[in-house]
């Protein structure tokens, strides 16, 4: 029983001294715990390119494509047939139809809730049909 009682007490020493040196070799890896490539807050990361510039038109482009490849390749697993890419790659990158009505309508209401908001506030309304052709211009619709 005594000898039972020696290596209990040894393991427990072993293991303080063993825990001491983690907890004393471990303190860089805490300091840096959430600071990875993907955190935005990080100062020296690097920055994407200026959104609008051609280069941040490329970067959607190709992310586009890698979502349809994907799921293309999910609906082949499946047993369903492939997507088109180039064909959904041009339906999704091209402005919406000019002739959208449905879009025109929900951008007639939202500038109508608008100049009522201004001639609450007693400003000056604005033009609402043109109002709607700049709106849908400035998107590209």
């Amino acid at each position: 029983m005594e000898t039972f009682g020696t290596v209990l007490i040894a393991c427990v020493l072993v293991a303080i001294v063993v825990s001491c040196l983690s907890y004393i070799g471990s303190g860089g890896i805490y300091r840096g715990l959430g600071r990875t490539g993907m955190s935005l807050d990080e100062p020296d990361s690097r920055a994407g390119p200026a959104p609008g510039s051609a280069a941040a038109r490329a970067e959607a482009q190709e992310e586009i494509r890698q979502m349809l490849e994907a799921k293309s390749a999910r609906r082949e697993e499946r047993g369903e047939a492939p997507l088109d890419i180039p064909a959904e790659m041009a339906a999704l990158s091209g402005p919406p139809a000019a002739g959208d009505a449905a879009l025109r309508e929900e951008v007639r209401q939202l500038v109508v809730a608008r100049n009522e908001r201004r001639m609450r506030r007693g400003e000056e309304p604005l033009d609402v049909e043109g109002e709607v052709d700049r709106q849908l211009e400035e998107f590209g619709a």
